[in-house]
């Protein structure tokens, strides 16, 4: 079998880099369904690496559903179906996972505010009043309020009436928490920072409560946005410290997730591979 894949950044875990290789692989086509993969010691030797940091990858790729073990036969490309959702995101650098982790919550939470504003009511405007008053607290009490930010805004999903976006944002916590942790822990460094927040999360429970739709999806949206150019202005000292461990272990759980949930359509190419 002819080599076909490219030389490996010593950088990165090779295990991943081999499993992101096959994958590739496997979703263009150029592996189809049925077909076999090379065995441990082929791809051993085509990727000047060894078989136990093949074994390591193809376990990668069982556990998202790409391929199978026949036991005494190898390893064969598994029928199209869905491919659990996960995050691809081994190289991805600390700060620059942050940013599109706010900018993933810009797309889902200006919708949430929209509709809590449209369909709020009593019982929720009191949730997400005691949430942003539990949140004022927390930080006058001297902390940075990651753990009220996340509960403000559940109370605002809350509201929302749409399970699906409430299950989403259930399913995400665990990342969006990550990220909240890191935008608070750098806003509760400047008094400046931590003003424009709490005039933002002002203006998303005024819009709800004047149940203005509009308003509303645009104030979460343009707190979101203030959020990554707070990030952006942040102060180098804070990513060499505190933001790079917090920013840290956000990438490393990112890159491992293997979630049970969620699943999206995986794309069948055309094109069948043939296994060698």
């Amino acid at each position: 079998m002819t080599a076909r894949f490219p030389s490996l950044a010593p950088a990165v875990r090779l295990a991943d880099q081999v499993a992101d290789a096959l994958a590739a692989e496997v979703r263009e086509g150029r592996f189809g369904e049925g077909d076999r993969l090379p065995t441990e010691a082929v791809l051993a030797a085509q990727f000047g690496v060894s078989r136990t940091v093949v074994r390591e990858a193809v376990s990668r790729l069982k556990s998202l559903g790409l391929v199978d073990s026949r036991q005494g036969s190898g390893v064969y490309v598994r029928a199209a179906g869905v491919e659990p959702l996960r995050f691809e995101m081994p190289h991805m650098a600390s700060r620059e996972a942050v940013i599109q982790m706010a900018e993933l919550r810009r797309a889902l939470e200006a919708e949430v505010a929209a509709l809590a504003a449209e369909r709020r009511s009593p019982d929720d405007l009191r949730r997400i009043r005691e949430a942003i008053d539990a949140l004022q607290a927390a930080v006058a009490a001297g902390g940075n309020g990651a753990d009220e930010d996340v509960r403000f805004h559940r109370a605002i999903a809350e509201a929302a009436r749409n399970p699906f976006l409430i299950g989403t944002l259930q399913y995400l916590r665990q990342f969006l928490h990550g990220a909240t942790r890191v935008t608070r822990a750098n806003e509760a460094r400047r008094a400046d920072f931590a003003a424009q927040v709490a005039r933002e999360h002002a203006r998303i429970v005024k819009a709800i409560e004047a149940g203005d739709p509009a308003r509303a999806r645009e104030a979460a949206r343009s707190h979101m946005d203030n959020a990554i150019r707070r990030i952006e202005q942040a102060d180098p000292a804070f990513w060499q410290q505190e933001g790079a461990q917090l920013a840290r272990a956000l990438v490393e759980g990112l890159a491992a997730a293997v979630p049970k949930a969620g699943p999206v359509a995986r794309r069948r190419s055309p094109v069948r591979g043939k296994a060698a």
